[in-house]
């Protein structure tokens, strides 16, 4: 049995095209899943503008952020059953005897390989699934909020894992995209007083941000930074697509604060980390998410408490991939969403 994919197919810019492939055949421990609904994200965008700086097997099927139902089970899959609705992590190969995955931390294992880069992904009708990777969909969480897991989970760890925010801190989130809003939210869910910085082309995402009720910045956000005391906020959260920010957040965060660095950038950075060493800073990167931080995320949605319906610009059929990276492409829109079938 085929079925259609949306399919990077070669490194060069604007290779992904619908493709036929042939439904996936399981192993003893995985899971076959029948897609309901799959986020876009910035890394699929990179791959598809071949902006990216990491490793692609091509060809292979985007799309890391998903849920569905369960179709099939591997024999030796235990617990799970065959229509259970689950969201699934990224970490579709891992080492299971690599030190950091016996610790848990198999998001930072070097073999690791995600879906929609290492592995085929879920921009199509089935996907196999490791059934270590599931976590059970609550009944009256959607599968359009609940395939957002996956970045609400990179924003957790980077927020509540790497940065250590407390209530009553400062905090600057630079980058208006999905991953940026979603870790200006959990540093509000941390008692922290929060600004979002975009820039002038961000307009109309810094716009959908305003519903979560953070101080919205264009351009310069150091007098934000400096208003209480002169002396600049307690954290930075850098979840730019672009090395030159780091700049940025070495001059806006206090001494003896915090950075976090979440967002991805392939350009050489140009500047010296003098400043680090004079302000005594933290530098800390933030990469991924474990079993533990699902758990944590799938809570938070289903009581309510992080909301991702004001980021979501729209559900697309498969066949209208492109309208919906042109859409989430433009700044126009944070988060474009895909369902197959």
């Amino acid at each position: 049995m085929n079925s259609i994919a949306v399919v990077n197919y070669a490194p060069e810019k604007g290779s992904v095209e619908i493709r036929e492939i042939i439904k996936p055949t399981i192993s003893n421990d995985e899971v076959l899943l029948e897609v309901s609904h799959v986020g876009v994200c910035g890394s699929d965008l990179h791959q598809w503008t071949a902006d990216h700086s990491w490793p692609v097997n091509y060809p292979v099927v985007l799309g890391h952020e998903f849920g569905g139902h369960i179709v099939e089970i591997g024999k030796d899959v235990r617990d799970w059953k065959e229509g259970d609705a689950v969201v699934s992590e990224t970490a579709a190969v891992i080492n299971s005897q690599n030190p950091l995955s016996k610790q848990g931390l198999y998001n930072l294992d070097p073999d690791r390989k995600g879906f929609g880069y290492g592995v085929n992904g879920a921009m199509t009708q089935f996907v196999k699934v490791p059934a270590r990777c599931l976590h059970k969909i609550p009944e009256n969480l959607s599968f359009e909020q609940a395939c957002l897991t996956e970045p609400c989970s990179v924003a957790y760890n980077a927020v509540i894992g790497n940065s250590k925010i407390h209530p009553g801190d400062r905090v600057i989130v630079i980058g208006p995209g999905t991953i940026g809003i979603l870790c200006a939210a959990m540093a509000q869910l941390c008692g922290a007083e929060v600004a979002l910085v975009g820039l002038e082309k961000d307009a109309g995402r810094l716009n959908i941000a305003r519903q979560y009720g953070f101080e919205i910045i264009t351009g310069d956000a150091s007098s934000w930074a400096l208003e209480k005391d002169g002396m600049g906020v307690d954290c930075v959260i850098d979840a730019a697509g672009v090395s030159e920010t780091l700049n940025l957040a070495l001059k806006w965060v206090r001494p003896n604060g915090h950075i976090t660095k979440v967002g991805w950038g392939p350009q050489p950075f140009k500047h010296s980390l003098d400043p680090l060493v004079q302000k005594n800073v933290t530098l800390q990167g933030s990469f991924s998410h474990n079993w533990p931080i699902w758990e944590k995320v799938l809570s938070l949605l289903t009581s309510g408490r992080l909301d991702v319906k004001p980021i979501i610009g729209g559900v697309w059929p498969l066949e209208q991939w492109e309208e919906a990276f042109h859409a989430m492409h433009s700044g126009k829109i944070v988060k474009s969403v895909l369902k197959p079938g």
